[in-house]
């Protein structure tokens, strides 16, 4: 897959089969819709692209901090680099790009800049300014500009049907089996290892405390989570700690992992956490000795989960 920033930037000689969205999470139904494009635009002898935007509409037009996105733009592009599609472009949106109304989206985009052969977008897809643009409206300028066009409909999962905020909830409410069963992968976490009050270390137990930069990034809910990540091409298995650290008087969110049967110093590392089984909640303990008496529980049900679920 190749990563094209701009859309001014990608040419091509031969049609192309195109899907439209944010894609956050890439989750279940957006894999369906990106499967398709792939195995259609293959089997047509046309390159696969996927049109996305960065930063997120809500961020520029409204300048919505309290935005909460599943993916990172990196780990957005991480993930569709697993798909088989032939191009990813990340078009910076901006608030006159967001004046681009449906028939120049169309005409000057999808025509002109992509070369378009076919489009495949999900269900209820709107597009152009003030998202005037819908299916109707794409499938008569596919009859004018001479391309197809295809609605996916929604996915189920056990007969409901997946969606980015599903997601997103299901994460703020602890839920991480079913956030992970509507993505189709572990959520993650990623950051850089900083500096943190070593209390960890102090009492058995030290950890490793991830930085995550993005803002936009959902955090889920807070408490302690048995999780893996992938450290100098070893799968090493952890338990992490969403919170304030009540019991030693925190007064700001941290994010902690305790690697398992593992001693290495890793700090300025850069690494990816997959959250696997939701633990616990947070809690504040009355002294440190209780504390370290709930580790130990918890480090016992979470070997034992990993001994018998991974």
């Amino acid at each position: 897959m190749k990563v094209v920033q701009d859309i001014l930037n990608f040419s091509s000689p031969s049609q192309t089969f195109v899907t439209i969205g944010t894609f956050d999470g890439v989750h279940y139904g957006h894999q369906k819709i990106i499967e398709k494009l792939v195995l259609e635009a293959k089997k047509a002898n046309k390159k696969s692209v996927l049109l996305t935007f960065f930063p997120h509409p809500r961020m520029v037009l409204q300048k919505d901090a309290s935005i909460e996105l599943i993916n990172t733009i990196q780990e957005r592009a991480f993930l569709l680099e697993k798909t088989g599609l032939d191009y990813l472009i990340i078009h910076p949106f901006s608030k006159e790009f967001s004046r681009t109304s449906a028939l120049e989206f169309v005409r000057d985009i999808l025509v002109n800049q992509l070369n378009i052969s076919k489009l495949i977008i999900g269900y209820d897809h709107h597009f152009g300014k003030n998202r005037e643009g819908n299916i109707t409206q794409l499938t008569e300028y596919s009859h004018l500009y001479d391309f197809k066009v295809e609605e996916i409909p929604a996915q189920d999962i056990d007969d409901v049907s997946v969606s980015s905020t599903k997601i997103r909830r299901a994460l703020h409410e602890g839920n991480l089996k079913t956030a992970n069963n509507y993505l189709g992968y572990y959520f993650m976490l990623n950051g850089n290892v900083v500096n943190g009050k070593q209390l960890g270390g102090k009492i058995g137990y030290p950890t490793a405390n991830i930085d995550v930069k993005e803002t936009y990034k959902l955090i889920p809910k807070t408490g302690v989570y048995v999780v893996k990540s992938l450290i100098d091409n070893k799968t090493v298995f952890g338990m992490m700690n969403i919170g304030n650290r009540p019991t030693v008087d925190g007064n700001h969110q941290t994010i902690e992992v305790h690697f398992l049967d593992f001693n290495q110093d890793l700090y300025d590392k850069n690494l990816t956490i997959e959250l696997i089984y939701f633990l616990r909640d947070e809690q504040k303990f009355d002294s440190i000795d209780l504390l370290i008496e709930q580790l130990k529980k918890d480090e016992e049900t979470a070997r034992n989960y990993i001994k018998n679920h991974l």
